[in-house]
């Protein structure tokens, strides 16, 4: 959830920071006060378009940082962790800034590590959903009526199965299409292709075998340089006049001669046997080293004419040497598939059909369980939006099933939510009827009726009771509040019904300092929400019925 907004030079907003706690809060404030830019701050933290326009006025920049708490097994949480963006010492801790900038891109940042806007929209949408009068069109999209309907059937199973049979029928498609391009080649090239193979064939490179060539290569053109430098240096160790050993050897007869003097240079002595020695090891494992190596012309010749025609061949096709393996094996494969395609593409064939009968039973199955949810979810959509001012809306949820249409990954339905608020009005699809006011309610009632299913733990609703009041406001309120019981509420309202039943409250106001606005948002007390209640229910002064009253919402939500 969210835990803490910083907002920094954001429209009318110079500077706020907020600390959220969980449950129901409410934004409450004058109109033209600010509440919308609070929403907008939170979009941009989801990875909504970044617009200039939104930076202050005689600021370079603005910025957005918002602090979430994930809990361990969330889709959040899991998301962080296949991008490799989750905070290794705390990864229940999440930090997303949105930087603005004036005549720039904007920049975004996921625990401080630089992201695309993609890939914080993507993780926006585990993290916060917004309802409002603008935001609350996604619920209008066909793929977002068919997620809330799966969510709210629980059959995820039955979504991945019919999302893998889908994916195993495109991949036999994308086979088959390639075999059938890979037939309608020249026939020239077909033979070209033999040639090709054969060339490869005849050279007999084995694995490993450039390798090898290259070490003995390097031995033989070396083998001279070997033996006549290696030879000296046996010399010097030992055999020579004046050799390392017989050096050693005269002063280790010198110093025997005054161990008799000096018993304590007996370890002295003792010291240069052992070096005498080790020089005569060094001298004769180079002497065997040496006689091993073969001066062969011969072989030399041998070895780099095997290696030029590997290099040749390997320039002719355009690889490095290393490659030509490899590429062998791809051009016998190319070369089988066109030599016996026609059996091949006949076996794919059968396997394709095989495939996609498999999908059509999944597809079919996840229809069927998809119709049954969503009577129930309907009927549970509808009876909450009597509740919330419309008591003759209807509500449906309309899967059309195509069981032979194309293969798709989401099966072979079309979900459609119905609506008609008044009497008398057949239901018709959501996005052609529905007011703002109305898309709000149905949004908070679909929200409600799923709410021990998935979604994103933040929701947020912009102004949800448009066009309604007294008790119906207080019933939205109530259902805002027992919604805030599950996850965390967020929602601007302009009704002290609803503000009344928030678990926390936060006033939005103006001032004008220097013939300059700003935006503060505060955290309101007892009082101060009795005083901003009181001024919600109108009235140029704030009357003692006034105050009352609003000390009465108070208590009743409570």
């Amino acid at each position: 959830m969210l835990r803490a907004l910083t907002i920094s030079n954001l429209a009318v907003i110079e500077s706020v920071n907020l600390e959220w706690n969980g449950g129901f809060s409410v934004l409450t404030g004058e109109t033209g006060a600010g509440k919308s830019i609070l929403i907008d701050a939170l979009g941009l933290v989801a990875g909504t378009r970044a617009d200039a326009g939104l930076i202050r006025a005689g600021a370079e920049r603005a910025e957005v940082t918002a602090q979430f708490e994930l809990e361990p097994g969330s889709v959040a949480a899991a998301w962080l962790r296949e991008q490799a963006l989750e905070d290794a010492d705390d990864p229940e801790a999440l930090v997303i800034r949105r930087v603005l900038q004036t005549g720039g891109r904007g920049r975004a940042f996921i625990n401080g590590r630089a992201v695309t806007t993609a890939q914080l929209r993507e993780l926006g949408e585990c993290l916060i959903e917004i309802f409002g009068q603008s935001e609350s069109q996604t619920l209008l999209r066909g793929e977002v009526q068919r997620r809330l309907l799966d969510d709210f059937a629980g059959h995820s199973q039955l979504v991945e199965a019919t999302a893998a049979a889908a994916a195993h029928v495109a991949a036999l498609d994308r086979e088959i299409e390639a075999l059938r391009n890979a037939a309608s080649d020249d026939p020239a090239q077909v033979e070209f292709l033999r040639f090709q193979v054969h060339e490869l064939e005849a050279l007999r490179l084995g694995d490993g075998e450039l390798d090898a060539l290259d070490v003995e290569q390097r031995r033989l053109a070396g083998a001279g340089r070997l033996l006549q430098e290696g030879g000296g240096i046996q010399e010097r160790l030992y055999g020579a006049d004046e050799s390392l050993y017989d050096q050693l050897a005269q002063a280790r007869g010198r110093i025997d001669a005054l161990v008799a003097l000096e018993p304590a240079l007996a370890s002295a002595r003792d010291a240069l046997d052992g070096a005498m020695a080790q020089v005569q090891d060094a001298a004769e494992a180079l002497r065997q080293a040496l006689e091993k190596l073969d001066l062969d012309p011969d072989r030399l010749a041998a070895v780099e004419a095997r290696l030029r025609a590997i290099h040749d061949l390997a320039r002719k096709h355009r690889l490095r040497p290393a490659q030509l393996p490899e590429h062998l094996r791809a051009l016998r494969a190319r070369l089988d598939a066109l030599e016996h395609g026609s059996e091949r593409l006949d076996a794919l064939l059968r396997e394709r059909g095989a495939a996609l009968d498999a999908y059509r039973r999944a597809a079919a199955s996840l229809s069927a369980s998809r119709q049954s949810a969503a009577r129930s979810f309907g009927k549970a959509v509808e009876a909450i939006v009597h509740t919330l001012g419309m008591p003759h809306a209807q509500f449906a949820v309309v899967v059309d099933f195509d069981a032979q249409g194309a293969v798709s990954a989401q099966g072979g339905d079309s979900v459609r939510f119905d609506f008609s608020a008044n009497a008398g009005q057949p239901p018709r699809p959501l996005a052609k009827v529905a007011s703002g006011g109305e898309l709000s309610r149905v949004s908070l009632a679909i929200q409600v009726a799923a709410l021990q299913r998935a979604g994103a733990p933040t929701m947020i609703f912009d102004e949800v009771d448009a066009g309604i009041s007294g008790a119906v406001a207080e019933i939205v309120g109530q259902r805002l509040r027992a919604l805030g019981g599950e996850r965390q509420v967020l929602c601007v309202t302009h009704l002290a019904q609803v503000a009344a039943q928030g678990h926390h409250h936060y006033g939005i106001r103006k001032q004008t300092r220097g013939g300059r606005t700003f935006t503060i948002v505060e955290p309101l007390e007892r009082e101060q929400r009795v005083r901003e209640l009181a001024r919600m229910q109108g009235g140029v002064e704030i009357s003692t019925a006034a105050l009352e009253h609003a000390e009465d919402l108070l208590r009743r939500a409570g």
